[in-house]
This record gives C-alpha cells, structure tokens and sequence, in this order.
C-alpha cells in the first residue's frame, strides 16, 4: 500500500551498514569478541528505538560536515528495522559462539553479517527486507508491510 509508505532515509542505512562491517571486520582482524558483542547490542538498540544504531554517526558527524547527503525514499522502515534486529541476534550469537569456545561458528556469524550489510551497501539488496515481504507474503503475524509497488522484495525502491 503506498499511502502507508513513510520517508526512510537511505543514507542514514547506508551509514549504519558501513559502521557495521567496518566494526565486524576489525573485530576479525584483530580477535576483539567483546566488539562483536558491543555491534550487536548498538544494532539491538538501534531495533528497540526504531532507528538505524548507528545512525548517530551519520545523524551528528557525517549530514551536518556535508560529508554524505540525504537520500528520502518513500519506503517502509520496518522491513529494514526487521533486518537489523535480525543481524543483532545473529551478531550476539556469534558472541556466544566466540566466548564458548565455537571461534569457527561465532567468526561464521559475523561475517555473514559482515556478507549481507555488504550486499545491501554495495548491491541495494537488502536480505532481510526480502525476508520480511516473503513472511508478509505468508502471512505472518507481525509482518504486516508488503513491499513498495513496483519492487522487488529486498530492493531498495527508484520512487523519491
């Protein structure tokens, strides 16, 4: 339904993917479990209050220097807060792993994370927000959004 689509600004997405696997990799590179941990709970934050977690950096740093510009996109957030949340609980999984001695599955988890914020950043393709219009396609209590008219499930949509 599109009268029920709100403003998202995709560079505010963008900005919290790329702080995603920025922090992810350096977490990797340098054996840090405890900076999985703390993406994961920003990214769980960032779900409960209905806002990109790290969109601070893009709110306070990166708009205000000029240093990236908004990109509103009539669309739905809640396919994207879905896919986010998804990501903290497989991050934090990952933690679980790292501290209880499965290093190969909790490094797994986050780089599947670390895969599908790249996908999005770098393709437009947002997995989760697939994932959210098929379960909406299904029926799904809670997954109450269908995608924008015109897209593809897990694409980000043209119309601004």
């Amino acid at each position: 339904m599109t009268e029920s689509l709100q403003n998202v600004d995709h560079a505010a997405l963008r900005t919290n993917q790329a702080v995603i696997i920025l922090l992810s990799l350096t977490a990797f590179i340098f054996n840090q479990p405890f900076l999985v941990l703390a993406v994961g709970l920003v990214m769980a934050l960032g779900t409960a209050i209905k806002k990109p977690g790290f969109g601070f950096v893009y709110f306070n740093a990166l708009k205000p220097l000029g240093r990236v510009k908004p990109d509103v996109i009539r669309d739905n957030p809640e396919p994207h807060r879905f896919a986010q949340g998804f990501g903290s609980a497989v991050l934090l999984g990952g933690f679980l792993a790292l501290v209880t001695g499965g290093v190969g599955l909790g490094w797994g988890l986050t780089w599947l994370v670390i895969f599908l914020a790249s996908l999005n950043l770098f393709a437009g393709f947002c997995a989760g927000c697939a994932v959210y219009y098929w379960l909406n396609r299904l029926n799904v209590p809670g997954f109450v959004k269908s995608a924008p008219a015109g897209t593809f499930p897990g694409l980000k949509p043209k119309t601004r």
